[in-house]
Formats: structure tokens, C-alpha cells, sequence
């Protein structure tokens, strides 16, 4: 069996995913100002006199080139927020927390009993788990950068841009626009399984139909396998959209060149994607892209928080060391704003959320999130936007 070389998606997060003039500062400042009343509930997490400096303790990776320039990148960009956090004193303290669980359950507690109110990070989920496990009996929150919504409740939360999301943000687009029957394509690992059921809960909730499934193997035999039988439900008049997982990153140009030879691309039936069909740049030449489907963040202040990021630091920011920067700065929003219950889950989860780098976002109290996204497809080997982010939460939700 011809096993395909794969890049491990963002979806876990457990090992480092591969790919990796200013501006105003007010425009900056105004990235994560939180607006409308807070939330209610359970004061879990640590109180405030937010009048004080705030020790925050962030976490970051190390152990390779990749995990070094994400940790610089992570560190860089929450130095920004708490340089741009005017109205609020962010005591912003940085640890190693390795790239095992242990190290980074250490991290924390060193960082705890040394006064972090709050844990920003880590990255891997494994080590986001054990964190929180640990802080839990010391009442404190941890803002994971993971997107694995496995690890999602109690104290801990995850910031990255989550499998369920990006399913429903498309599913919605799609029955907007007549695509209800869905036929989803997914690989047999662990991240394509979790894709699969992001997928189909997206159309549990849109009023959508799962039209049928395909599962493979993340092997060039394993996807030639199914191509037949995908493609006659493709065909049958019966499927209005293929949604593909294709999270392992050499499977999407296979898989969508094997269809596109059979006849299936966006001109016979609407593809969707559940990761970016634009990175790397590469994929914009791949035909069988060209007219789908997938979700991207708001483009943006991220052109402009990385034109300052370079023109500071030399270099351009790691994909996701933006996430760094949002959540040092929605902590000093709610500080900026007075709020002693700013760290715990009431103050976290405010309906209103957050303007961030990549768009509005905001925590749900089972420890996900809510991110705003564009539709986006691909047009003459271009990138296009389909329909714009929402750029708040008023008359917006997933």
C-alpha cells in the first residue's frame, strides 16, 4: 500500500502543524474591545481589582525550529497586546512549557505560584488537558490554543478556529443557497473522524441532509477505493455538495484530482472543504479546487497586524501566533473595563465577544468558541470571497 505523506492538520494541535508600514495604534487597540454586558453564571476562575497589573502567565511551545519561531511568534504578539492595552496593566509572564504534558503542567504551576491569574496556552491539546486538570482544584482558567473541542469544559478553553466552525459556517452558506443534500468524503484517522462529525452535526443543524458517507484510508489505494462509488452518489442527480475532510494535507490533491478525472468538480456538483484551499498558495493551481467551498478568516486586520508584527520583529508571525495577541488583549479588554470578574468563566464568556486578528470571536461556556468566517472559493487559480465575515455577533450566530 502506497501510504501518502501527510501534514498534520491544526486540528489537534498535539505536534506542530508544518506550514506555518504599523498600524495606528488605535486600530490595534480597538482589535479585542468587547462591547454590550456580560455574561452570567458560574464565577469559576480567579478575581480581580482591576485597577492592578493582571499577572498573565503565557505558555509556549519549544523543542524544535517550527515550536521556536511559533513560541516567538506567541510571545511577540501578547507583548503587542499588553503594550496596546491603555486603561489596563497586563503583568504578561512567558514559560516554556516544553512539548509534553509534563513540562507544561510544571510551567503552570510554577507560573501560578509565582501569582498568574490566568494561563494563556499551551498549545498541544495533551498538555492543554493535563493544565487544566491541574489548575482546576487552584481555580484558575486556561485558555488553550488548541481547536480540539475534545479537551473543551470546565476551566479550560480553546481558542483556535475549531472543525465545527468551518462545517458550519459552509453547511449554512449551502442550504442558503440550495446545497442541502450533502455527501461528505472523510479519512479513517482520528482528525478526519472528529471532521466527520463536526460535518454532520453542521447539518443536523442547518436543516441539512447527509446524502451519504465515504470513509478512507489516507493512502492512494485507500482513496482510489472509494472513487467509484463516490462518484456515482456525486452524479446520481441525488447530491447537491461534497464535503471533503481532507484534513491531512496531501490527501486533498489526490483525492480532488482522482474526482476531477471522474467527472466530479464544482461544475457537476458543489465541492466544500473543511480546511483551506488556499495554503499553501500551491493548491490554487490544483483544478480540482478550482469553484469550491471553504471558510477563512476575516483577511483584514490579520494583512495588518502582520505588516506591524514584521516591521517590529524582523520576520513574519507564525500562522498562529495571532492567537497570542487576542487573548492578552480580550483579557484587557474586560480589565480596561473594570470587570473583577474578567478571569472567570462569566467574564470570558460575554454573548458579545471579540473583535480578534482573524475576525470576531467569542468563548461558549462548554469551553468552545465562535468564530466569525468568510466563504471563500477558488476562481482562475485566485483566491475569492464568496460572502464576507461578520464582523460582530449582532444578528450573527453558528
Amino acid at each position: 500500500m502506497t501510504v501518502l505523506k501527510t501534514i498534520r492538520g491544526a486540528f489537534d494541535l498535539r505536534r506542530p502543524a508544518a506550514r506555518i508600514a504599523a498600524v495606528l495604534a488605535a486600530m490595534t487597540l480597538a482589535a479585542c474591545e468587547p462591547v454590550g454586558t456580560g455574561a452570567s453564571g458560574p464565577q469559576t476562575g480567579q478575581a480581580i481589582d482591576p485597577s492592578q497589573p493582571v499577572p498573565v502567565a503565557l505558555l509556549v511551545p519549544g523543542g524544535n525550529a517550527d515550536l521556536d519561531w511559533l513560541a516567538r511568534s506567541l510571545t511577540n504578539s501578547a507583548r503587542m497586546a499588553a503594550a496596546d492595552a491603555r486603561g489596563a496593566t497586563i503583568d504578561l509572564r512567558v514559560y516554556n512549557a516544553g512539548s509534553e504534558p509534563g513540562s507544561a503542567v510544571a510551567s503552570a504551576n510554577q507560573a501560578v505560584s509565582e501569582g498568574a491569574k490566568i494561563i494563556l496556552g499551551p498549545l498541544f491539546a495533551d498538555s492543554a488537558n493535563a493544565v487544566g486538570n491541574a489548575m482546576a482544584p487552584r481555580g484558575v482558567n486556561v485558555l488553550s490554543f488548541s481547536n480540539n473541542t475534545d479537551i473543551a469544559g470546565g476551566n479550560v478553553f480553546v481558542l483556535g478556529n475549531t472543525f465545527d466552525n468551518v462545517a458550519d459556517r459552509l453547511v449554512k452558506y449551502g442550504v442558503r443557497n440550495g446545497k442541502r443534500r450533502i455527501l461528505m468524503v472523510a479519512e479513517d484517522d482520528a482528525a478526519g473522524q472528529v471532521g466527520a462529525r463536526a460535518i454532520e452535526r453542521a447539518i443536523q443543524r442547518n436543516g441539512a441532509s447527509l446524502a451519504g458517507s465515504a470513509v478512507h484510508p489516507v493512502s492512494k489505494q485507500g482513496i482510489d477505493g472509494i472513487i467509484p462509488n463516490v462518484t456515482a452518489a456525486a452524479l446520481s442527480g441525488n447530491v447537491d455538495a461534497v464535503f471533503l475532510t481532507a484534513n491531512q494535507g496531501a490527501v486533498l490533491p489526490y483525492l480532488t484530482d482522482r474526482l476531477a478525472d471522474a467527472g466530479v468538480t464544482s461544475a457537476s456538483v458543489q465541492m466544500m472543504g473543511l480546511t483551506r484551499w488556499d495554503q499553501p498558495s500551491a493548491r490554487l493551481q490544483l483544478r480540482g479546487v478550482q469553484g469550491g467551498w471553504f471558510a477563512i478568516p476575516d483577511t483584514t486586520m490579520k494583512a495588518q497586524f502582520d505588516q506591524r508584527y514584521r516591521a517590529a520583529h524582523g520576520e513574519t508571525p507564525h500562522e498562529l501566533g495571532s492567537l497570542g495577541y487576542d487573548g492578552v488583549a480580550a483579557i484587557a479588554a474586560l480589565v480596561r473595563a473594570g470587570k473583577r470578574n474578567a478571569l472567570t468563566t462569566a467574564g470570558l464568556t460575554q454573548n458579545s465577544g471579540f473583535a480578534g486578528i482573524q475576525g470576531a470571536f467569542r468563548l461558549r461556556r462548554d469551553g468552545t468558541n465562535e468564530r466569525a468566517l468568510a466563504v471563500a472559493t477558488v476562481r482562475g487559480n485566485q483566491l475569492v470571497v464568496l460572502d464576507p465575515a461578520p464582523r460582530s455577533f449582532g444578528g450573527f450566530g453558528f
